[in-house]
């Protein structure tokens, strides 16, 4: 590998000189990369020794465009078998946010300042906070599955990430904040008034979900066959994506038997007692099909809790003048997060004070981490005072 200075004289008389650096690559092609100043020369034939050497190094004219591998990496999950939902997540992350910015920019030349750059640039261009570190993420798989197969020989986002890991984790938790009751989990007195409210095909089902904690996507896949009326339980078995399709859960965890109240038993008893078709599903729609998740919330979840009187100012006035309410929490997972709360809430608070182990397992997190950093500040104290005064006590008798 040599690093030699090139000059030249223009058509226009202008004298020139640039730095090439002439090497032979991993394949045995001899490769002329050139550069303006030498110093840029050095650290290029430096670097590229040793990948040489070491069966890794990537020319530019053997590397692709990051739209190109975008394109393998989405042939890669359609080969693994991913779900549909999950294809489509990354043709729209290549689509919509990384072909317009770096879409013909070479992998061999896309470094961590390059990353960074692309990272502003998705934010002043008005990505979220939480979009922007979605795609970003996706950048790195590309660059993963480009590894993989030859194309690449680093990856600068892993390397970005590699050293803010801790400062994200951090940032991430502050800005995620701890769930409150009464601000991300009902209030029991908010989910006696919705129970009282619950009325038609929605009782059963919201009932189902206030007592279980299932995710929407666990509960709209639920099958008679898979609630046991005698035993009193519930087992999650399946889940349902976004087009209507059937699959397991994503982990091994949400497979899950979940005991359940006599007053969800009794719902279900009458709520299949009143139909008349064989759906595949518990909660089918009319056409016998499982319901769609905006489908709940808005036919269901919402004007329920609206009749409850759960609910908050729009800050805007009806025709009379009277303030018009919508719902105080509008999405399905805030009933989740109250069967979590009832989970761990102490007996004589009305809830069923079970342990983090036992809490992790019904809500069907793949870790007790998960756990107890979204509910962990929930779980009771055991130093309060009196506790403390009565140590105190023995401690000095």
């Amino acid at each position: 590998m040599s690093v030699r200075k090139r000059q030249w004289t223009t058509p226009n008389g202008v004298e020139k000189s640039a730095w090439v650096v002439d090497y032979i690559d991993t394949a045995g092609n001899r490769r002329l990369k050139t550069f303006a100043k030498k110093k840029e020369a050095d650290a290029f034939a430096a670097t590229a020794s040793v990948e040489v050497r070491e069966g890794v190094h990537v020319a530019d004219g053997a590397s692709v465009t990051v739209e190109k591998a975008g394109k393998l990496w989405i042939a890669s999950g359609e080969t693994a078998g991913l779900e549909r939902s999950t294809i489509d997540q990354r043709k729209s992350h290549i689509e919509h946010h990384i072909k317009p910015l770096i879409g013909g920019t070479l992998l061999s030349k896309l470094t961590v300042p390059g990353v960074r750059d692309f990272e502003d640039k998705l934010r002043s261009n008005g990505r979220s906070p939480a979009m922007t570190k979605k795609v970003i993420t996706s950048l790195g798989s590309i660059f993963a599955d480009a590894n993989e197969r030859g194309l690449a020989t680093r990856n600068p986002v892993r390397d970005i990430r590699g050293g803010r890991k801790g400062r994200e984790r951090r940032a991430e938790k502050r800005q995620k904040g701890r769930v409150e009751v009464g601000v991300d989990i009902p209030t029991r007195e908010e989910i006696k008034a919705l129970v009282a409210a619950l009325e038609g095909n929605w009782r059963p089902l919201l009932i189902t979900l206030i007592f279980t904690g299932m995710r929407s996507s666990e509960l709209r896949a639920l099958r008679w066959q898979d609630v046991d009326f005698k035993r009193g339980e519930i087992t999650v078995r399946q889940r349902v994506d976004q087009y209507k399709e059937l699959g397991p859960p994503k982990s091994e965890a949400g497979v899950r038997t979940i005991p359940v109240p006599p007053l969800v038993v009794n719902a279900l008893k009458e709520f299949k007692l009143k139909q008349s078709n064989q759906a595949s599903v518990v909660f089918a729609n009319p056409d016998g099909d499982s319901r769609s998740h905006s489908n709940v919330v808005t036919k269901g979840l919402q004007p329920a809790m609206v009749r409850a009187g759960v609910t908050i100012p729009t800050g805007k006035l009806d025709k009379h003048g009277a303030p018009i309410l919508k719902a105080k929490y509008t999405g399905l997972h805030a009933l989740r997060h109250f069967y979590a709360s009832w989970l761990i809430n102490r007996k004589e608070d009305g809830g069923l004070g079970l342990p983090a182990k036992m809490v992790q397992e019904r809500l069907g997190h793949a870790s007790i981490v998960m756990t107890m950093d979204v509910y962990g500040h929930l779980f009771p104290r055991s130093d309060d005072g009196t506790e403390l005064a009565q140590a105190a006590n023995i401690l000095l008798s």
